[in-house]
């Protein structure tokens, strides 16, 4: 950025109402499709697309007001992930509706903890880490390619929007054919058995997940892809050849529910293993994150000693919120402790208990969870898996304090045990939901000059618009579809009731833990693959400079959908082979490779931001489609041109499809 960066506008009264509206729009979305699918989509890049189109309007706006609109419309895509755990109240009859200050405050409560836990790892995450965050560095990339300024020539802003569009177009073409009409596959599988043993070979044909996968780099491919093997080369094959299948089941849906309810478990046992070795990792950074924070105590925001771009929230300023959010949450704890017919004593113990529980568990994930999103970026990261790590923890402890008061042999207090520990774990997938994107916010904010602590007030304004936004539209879903298994009227038609099936999950682990039924051989299964692959990566780093297997990715490769990890995969492929396609030319001519393989990287990174911005857009423009025809009584699938029948050729459409798309990204990146 030019030296006039640091008189632009930044923090703006019209970026905060338009970032207050795009979250608004946002969330809803987001909240519909998480409660049908259990998935939500990432809403930054959308955001700064929108944002920058309107703001054109001004002929003051500038990169740095865009950035804080997205910063603060980010919060649409993640804060709506506490729709993994909430709607378990409803499902197993505890609560007959979202009570409005209720559910608002775990919201706003959470996702502030989370903007303030992750502000000392700023430095150490993004400033000094080389982590990829792919969404935050296509999201920069979007924003300068959208704005003008004095180190870009015209020629080149005008290829770096071709780039971008161009990628945006194949996705957005491939989506709304896709997920819209129905006409190709998102995805497609070949499933076959050897004896009882039953095997899967998948691939996702998802575009935007291979730009991010280009961006995340072959190391973390690698890594995930492993985890892939584990899941479904190792534990799906051994735990089907154990267990009997079903009459009348098919290999897919038999192999699927194994790894739904049992494989799944041995990944958050992995998860949980790496998200403390990754903490461990990053004591000695946070440290001087920490130590560079307070450097701006007693001057705030704006010290003359620290440079603007390196100027975080103050250690006063975070301080007092996060005292005032842990008074909120026990009020907030409190309120729901009150139903109960506990005596006052129990009561206040378990809203302390609720709160440091939180609190605790909230900062351990924070870190964590920011560096799952720089790894694979915040679509990716399994927020699911610290969700059961959370429910886990919360009701173990639960537990011992119920059992330490001779409270747990009536079966009242084991339902509202069951259903405190789910609305603490709420808490704590508030924070880590908003810490999974904070970090890679504040990536794009680094990378075009901004101000920190401006992006961490933005943030801020919009965990709170968001916290509003979601208890009425969580209400309003609910009493139009109901869950399943809740339904608010008896003449509602069971069949449209929304799955919540991360929700369902939850209520599965806790009722199995306070019925002491719950299989813990999966999880420790987990724990101890967990601590074999961290020996493994460690004797790898010793043993050569470039093969690696960062636990944490391993454990994501084998928690998520293979669909997901494999189309990522194929975005490493195509990065490492540009690169190496790159050098091999250089060395044929004697080139200096360097200039060319910052010209590949560059175009690379474009197309890839465009091809995560066309399908984000038109995910957006569908969920909102979606949401408007089931509303008025339609189909969850209104632009939807072809039925079941055509379900071969679409996923003989989407093999050509994508196969084709990555030719055209590797010729974009090696054009010279």
């Amino acid at each position: 950025m030019p030296a006039t960066a640091t008189s632009l506008r930044e923090l703006t009264l019209r970026g905060i109402i338009l970032g207050a509206i795009i979250t608004l729009v946002f969330t809803a979305s987001n909240v519909y499709l998480g409660l049908k699918v259990g998935l939500t989509f990432a809403s930054s890049i959308p955001a700064a697309v929108i944002s920058m189109t309107l703001l054109r309007a001004f002929k003051d706006s500038n990169i740095l007001e865009n950035n804080i609109v997205q910063t603060q419309a980010s919060a649409a895509g993640t804060l709506s992930a506490i729709i993994f755990v909430l709607p378990a109240l409803l499902m197993m009859g505890y609560w007959q509706g979202f009570p409005l200050l209720e559910t608002a405050m775990i919201c706003a409560c959470g996702g502030i903890l989370g903007v303030v836990f992750t502000v000392p790892l700023r430095h150490a995450l993004v400033v000094k880490s080389e982590l990829p965050y792919p969404e935050g560095v296509a999201a920069a990339e979007i924003l300068r390619a959208g704005h003008a300024d004095e180190e870009t020539s015209g020629k080149r802003k005008a290829q770096g929007l071709r780039d971008i569009l161009a990628g945006s177009a194949l996705a957005g073409i491939f989506s709304l054919m896709a997920n819209g009409f129905k006409l190709a596959s998102d995805g497609a599988s070949y499933w076959f058995s050897a004896g009882r043993a039953i095997f899967q070979l998948p691939i996702g044909f998802s575009f935007a997940l291979v730009g991010a996968g280009y961006l995340v780099g072959i190391t973390g491919g690698i890594a995930m892809l492993f985890g892939v093997f584990l899941s479904w080369g190792v534990a799906v094959p051994w735990l089907t050849t154990l267990t009997p299948m079903p009459e009348g089941a098919t290999l897919a849906a038999f192999a699927t529910d194994i790894w739904v309810s049992k494989v799944r478990l041995i990944g958050a046992g992995m998860i949980a293993v790496a998200a403390i070795w990754t903490l461990l990792t990053l004591i000695k950074p946070m440290y001087e994150g920490m130590r560079i924070s307070l450097s701006v105590l007693r001057s705030g925001p704006g010290s003359s000693g620290v440079a603007r771009t390196d100027t975080d929230l103050s250690p006063r300023t975070l301080l007092r919120t996060t005292v005032l959010m842990i008074v909120l949450l026990m009020a907030t704890f409190y309120s729901f402790v009150a139903e109960s017919d506990l005596p006052a004593s129990m009561a206040w113990t378990l809203v302390v208990a609720g709160t440091l529980l939180s609190f605790l568990l909230g900062f351990l994930v924070a870190a964590a969870c920011g560096y799952m999103a720089g790894l694979v970026g915040s679509s990716t990261s399994p927020i699911s898996g610290i969700a059961v790590i959370s429910i886990l923890a919360i009701s173990m402890i639960f537990i011992g304090i119920g059992q330490a008061q001779d409270m747990l042999d009536n079966e009242q207090h084991v339902r509202f045990f069951t259903a405190l520990a789910i609305f603490c774990a709420s808490v704590v997938v508030a924070i880590a939901a908003i810490s999974n994107d904070n970090l890679q916010d504040l990536k794009t904010g680094w990378l075009v000059h901004a101000t920190p602590w401006k992006q961490q007030a933005a943030l801020i304004i919009g965990c709170v618009v968001g916290a509003l936004a979601i208890p009425p539209v969580l209400e309003l879903l609910y009493n139009a579809y109901g869950f399943i298994g809740a339904l608010p009227r008896a003449d509602m038609d069971p069949t449209q009731a929304l799955a919540a099936p991360q929700a369902t999950l939850m209520i599965t682990i806790a009722n199995g833990l306070f019925a002491h039924t719950l299989d813990w051989s999966y999880i420790l299964i987990g724990v101890g693959g967990g601590i074999a692959v961290i020996i493994l990566d460690t004797v790898l780093a010793r043993s050569t400079r470039t093969l690696r297997l960062p636990s944490l990715a391993v454990a994501m490769g084998l928690y998520l959908p293979p669909s997901i990890v494999t189309a990522l995969f194929v975005g490493t492929l195509i990065s490492w082979f540009v690169k190496k396609s790159v050098r091999a030319s250089a060395s044929k001519t004697g080139e200096d490779a360097a200039p060319r393989l910052e010209q590949a990287e560059r175009k690379g990174t474009l197309f890839a931001s465009g091809l995560i911005v066309g399908e984000s857009l038109v995910g957006v423009a569908l969920a909102m489609i979606i949401v408007v025809s089931v509303g008025s009584g339609g189909s969850d699938a209104p632009l939807a041109l072809a039925g079941p029948d055509f379900i071969p050729t679409a996923k003989l459409v989407g093999l050509i499809a994508f196969v084709g798309m990555c030719f055209i990204f590797i010729k974009r990146a090696l054009r010279p």
